[in-house]
C-alpha cells in the first residue's frame, strides 16, 4: 500500500486507471465519442462498424485489448487508431494480439487476462466457436467479463460452404447460461451493443456480426437502437399499436422483416416488427416490458433467423411460424444462399398471412 502511495503520487492518472480497472468500472465519459450511423439503404457489414466503434471504444478504455485467432483482416479487429502497436516479444506495450490459427489457446488466454482486470476481446469466424466452447464456457461459470467478436454468422459467408456456415450456433451459445450474446441488426445497433456490453462485468458477452452489408435504418423512421440494451425492442407497429402479426428478427435478417413489414402495411395489414437482438438482454427485463413487446394475445408471430429453430418455439409458440434454415447450407454467394433457402421478405410475408388465417 505504501509503495502504491509512493506510485499514485508520481503518477496520479495511471494510479486511477488501475484502480478503476480493480473495481472493474469504466473510465468518465468512455462512451462519449461513440460514432452514429446514417441511414443508408446499402450499409455495412456488422464486422465494418464494428471495427469503428470497437476503436473509438479502446481509444477511450486503454485496458481494453485483444486480437484475432488468425482472420484479423476478415474480422475486422484490428486497433489501427495513431500510436497503437502489436504485442511482441520485447514489445509489452502495444493491445493488439495476433494469435495465430488457435482459437482454443486464445480463448484461454484471455480468461486469464480477464482475471488480472484486463478487458480482453477476442475473435474468429463464428464457425470456430466449437473451438473456442471449453474456455467460453468456464468464462461464463467464472464471471468473467472476456469479449467474444465472432464474424461470418449464417450463410452469407461466400462460397466456402456449409462448413464455415454456423448454422446451429446461435443455439448452442444461447444454451450457455450467464452468456450475452447479441446479433446487431445494422450499424447503430452494433454501437448500441458495445454502450451496452461494456458496463457488463460479471459474465462474458459475444457479438455476432456479418460478412455481407446491412441496411443502416432510418432512426427517423423506426425507434431508436437504444432499444437494444433491453433485448429486444419494437422497431416498426401497427396502427393504435395493435397488431394482428408480430414479426421477429435477429441480426441480418431484420432488414427481411422491416420490409415484409412495410409491404403488409401497405397491403392494409396490421403488423409489427420486432429487433431482438440478444435473448438474454430481453429475458431480463420485466414482464410487463416483456409483454408489451410482445403481448400474449398476438399469437400471430414469424421468426426470421438464418439459423436453426431450436428455441426460437419460446418466442413465437409452438404454433409459430419460423423462415430459417431446416438443414445444412450451400455453397454459393451469400444473396444466392438466401434465395436458394428461401430466407427472403416474400417467404416472411406469406407466412405472416398463413400465421394470420390460422
Amino acid at each position: 500500500r505504501a509503495m502504491f502511495k509512493k506510485y499514485a503520487q508520481q503518477y496520479p492518472e495511471l494510479a486511477a486507471q488501475w484502480q478503476k480497472m480493480e473495481r472493474r468500472e469504466l473510465p468518465d465519459n468512455w462512451d462519449a465519442n461513440l460514432p452514429t450511423f446514417a441511414a443508408d439503404a446499402k450499409g455495412m457489414a456488422s464486422r465494418s462498424s464494428d471495427a469503428k466503434v470497437l476503436n473509438a471504444v479502446a481509444q477511450a478504455v486503454p485496458w481494453l485489448l485483444g486480437g484475432s485467432a488468425d482472420l484479423a483482416p476478415s474480422t475486422n479487429t484490428l486497433l489501427t487508431f495513431e500510436g497503437e502497436t502489436d504485442f511482441e516479444p520485447e514489445k509489452y506495450g502495444g493491445r493488439n494480439f495476433h494469435w495465430g490459427i488457435r482459437e482454443h489457446g486464445m480463448a484461454a488466454a484471455l480468461n486469464g487476462m480477464a482475471l488480472s482486470k484486463l478487458r480482453p476481446f477476442g475473435a474468429t469466424f463464428y464457425t470456430f466457436f466449437d473451438y473456442c466452447k471449453p474456455s467460453v464456457r468456464l468464462a461464463a461459470i467464472g464471471h468473467l467479463p472476456v469479449i467474444y467478436i465472432f464474424t461470418h454468422d449464417s450463410i452469407g459467408v461466400g462460397e466456402d460452404g456449409p462448413t464455415h456456415e454456423p448454422i446451429e450456433h446461435l443455439a448452442a451459445m444461447r444454451a450457455i447460461p450467464r452468456i450475452v450474446c447479441i446479433r446487431p441488426a445494422d450499424a447503430n445497433e452494433v454501437t448500441e451493443a458495445w454502450r451496452t456490453l461494456m458496463p457488463i462485468n460479471d459474465r462474458p458477452v459475444a457479438l455476432i456480426l456479418t460478412r455481407q452489408n446491412l441496411p443502416t435504418l432510418d432512426r427517423t423512421k423506426y425507434a431508436p437502437a437504444t432499444g437494444l440494451a433491453k433485448g429486444a425492442y419494437v422497431l416498426g407497429d401497427a396502427a393504435g399499436g395493435k397488431p394482428r402479426v408480430i414479426l421477429i428478427g435477429t441480426g441480418s435478417e431484420v432488414s427481411l422483416c422491416v420490409a415484409a413489414y412495410e409491404k403488409l402495411t401497405a397491403e392494409g395489414i396490421a403488423a409489427r416488427v420486432v429487433s431482438m437482438p440478444s435473448w438474454v438482454l430481453f429475458e431480463m427485463q420485466d414482464e410487463a416490458y416483456r409483454n408489451s413487446v410482445l403481448p400474449a394475445e398476438v399469437t400471430a408471430r414469424v421468426a426470421c433467423e438464418a439459423a436453426v429453430r431450436q428455441g426460437w418455439d419460446h418466442y413465437i409458440g409452438i404454433n409459430g411460424r419460423f423462415v430459417g434454415m431446416h438443414g445444412y447450407g450451400a455453397s454459393g454467394p451469400g444473396p444466392a444462399c438466401f434465395k436458394h433457402f428461401n430466407i427472403t421478405t416474400e417467404h416472411v410475408m406469406a407466412e405472416a398471412k398463413a400465421a394470420i388465417e390460422t
